[in-house]
């Protein structure tokens, strides 16, 4: 018997680590599998594994470029002002669990692993069981639930430290399930009134936020004040017409961006640092920096396009035989190929500037706890929340969403970290999901036990219950049948 459970066990890693945390890879065997569940030659599912895999790779490339484009300006200012504080992004979260996992509470985080694994299978049920449950999508961004499934093994640690491995890990696998499960269902309406019906939902770090957004936008929608025109319907007149060319438009708005911050830092600074060369151009290094940028974005627009139509027509196949009326759960930035991509523009910069107003409120106020911006927050957290506000409450949605969201990301994870003792390993999560939802979670199990925990799952349940009755005769033909949802709402 410990024979066969090794093997599994040696099996299940194995899956973790090449595939099912290495989104290309999942995301390329659930079209192969969709595919071949659909009775495709296998010529075609080969080439719509591929064509996935590849394009997923493709974004990936657009995403790592931004993030290390932007490297040496948070590098920058974290040396030019002396901080030695926590750093809010999902990767330093994830190695600040890694590092005080065994010396805080003894466990190793292989654990991790295992939640990991019980959770997608929570998911999976949830969904198989949607009559009941009313969940319809399921969480497929891998390296995602691994950075979810680190930090929520901390928090549940943090609320009962005195657990067995065997009931944490089924409580908090119950409890990160159903997070995934109720989190990409809130934002199926929203992505597919995005997307005019592309049958995927977002699962990321931000999917309340987002819900919230759409929903408060949707109550005020043509209410008194005149609506503000969406991005895209915004045409310039004479030379500022050059703004509604999306390439041109971030380039020039990232080129007056990146100059402020590397004006501040100064030609020595980046010459010291080797990110400039003794006798490179400054003038240069700041325009390269801006206008890669704007290459990385269109790089990771051409893999969202790559993959997504596989993606969504593969999936049918999964639907019809396992999971009718359901829908994958992907990666926020497949959204950036969608709606106005000045909306990506103009969300990261007003988080941006809500991230540093904050930081900087914290520097005021001798904050025992100083947090350093990550990028991947400011960007994808921000960027995305652009997008979906732009699309239901136009340009000043755009502005004002993301600027509140930079505020709660800082805010809100100095708070949490600083308390649950993450701060001492230098980094937390820090999107918007667990800067307020999760820390709400956690006071709430911390204070109340198991009650608490109680608690949070039934709130959890509940929340497809009430979208449900909210709109019985569309909730699952949105799903279903995309046009004639549209069709039977204009009605």
């Amino acid at each position: 018997m410990s024979q066969v459970l090794n093997a599994l066990n040696t099996g299940w890693g194995y899956f973790a680590r090449n595939i099912l945390t290495q989104p290309a890879y999942f995301i390329g065997l659930i079209v192969l599998i969709g595919y071949i569940l659909l009775r495709k030659p296998w010529y075609d599912a080969l080439a719509g594994f591929i064509k996935a895999t590849v394009g997923y790779m493709i974004l990936a490339v657009g995403s790592g470029g931004l993030v290390n484009n932007f490297r040496p300006i948070l590098v920058g200012l974290n040396d030019r002002f002396r901080l030695d504080a926590m750093v809010i992004d999902p990767y330093f979260g994830q190695n600040a669990v890694t590092a005080g996992l065994e010396p805080v509470f003894g466990r190793t985080f292989a654990q991790v692993m295992m939640l990991l694994l019980i959770a997608f299978i929570f998911n999976i049920l949830l969904v198989k069981c949607k009559k009941a449950t009313k969940m319809r999508s399921i969480f497929t961004t891998g390296h995602v639930q691994m950075q979810q499934a680190s930090t929520a093994f901390w928090m549940m640690l943090f609320c009962f430290p005195v657990l067995g491995n065997t009931q944490i890990l089924l409580m908090m696998g119950l409890l990160l399930g159903l997070y995934w499960a109720v989190g990409t269902n809130l934002l199926v309406k929203p992505t597919q009134e995005l997307t005019d019906g592309a049958s995927f939902s977002v699962a990321h770090q931000q999917m309340f936020y987002i819900a919230i957004v759409d929903a408060i936008l949707e109550k005020t929608k043509g209410r008194g004040k005149k609506e503000s025109k969406r991005l895209e319907d915004i045409k310039l007149p004479g030379f500022l017409s050059i703004f509604n060319e999306n390439m041109v438009s971030t380039a020039i708005l990232m080129t007056l961006f990146f100059s402020v911050i590397l004006l501040m830092l100064g030609r020595d600074y980046l010459v010291e640092k080797k990110f400039l060369a003794a006798g490179g151009s400054f003038l240069f290094y700041i325009i390269t920096t801006s206008f890669n940028f704007a290459v990385y974005l269109a790089v990771l627009q051409l893999g969202v396009r790559t993959f997504v139509t596989e993606l969504t027509q593969s999936f049918q196949g999964i639907s019809q035989a396992w999971l009718p009326g359901a829908v994958p759960g992907v990666d926020c930035a497949v959204t950036y190929g969608f709606g106005s991509p000045n909306a990506v523009t103009i969300g990261f910069l007003f988080g941006a500037l809500g991230q540093f107003i904050s930081i900087g409120l914290l520097l005021a106020l001798k904050s025992p706890v100083v947090v350093i911006a990550g990028f991947v927050p400011m960007f994808f957290d921000n960027a995305t929340v652009g997008v979906f506000a732009n699309n239901k409450g136009g340009i000043r949605a755009a502005i004002i969403f993301p600027f509140i969201c930079g505020i709660c990301q800082v805010f809100g994870s100095a708070l949490i970290a600083s308390w649950m003792g993450l701060t001492a390993f230098g980094g937390y999560l820090g999107m918007w999901d667990w800067a307020v939802l999760w820390p709400v979670f956690t006071v709430i199990m911390k204070y109340a036990g198991y009650i608490g925990f109680a608690v949070c799952c039934i709130l959890l349940i509940l929340i497809p219950q009430l979208q449900y009755r909210k709109e019985k005769d569309l909730y699952f033909l949105v799903t279903e049948d995309y046009s004639a949802y549209k069709a039977k709402k204009a009605g």
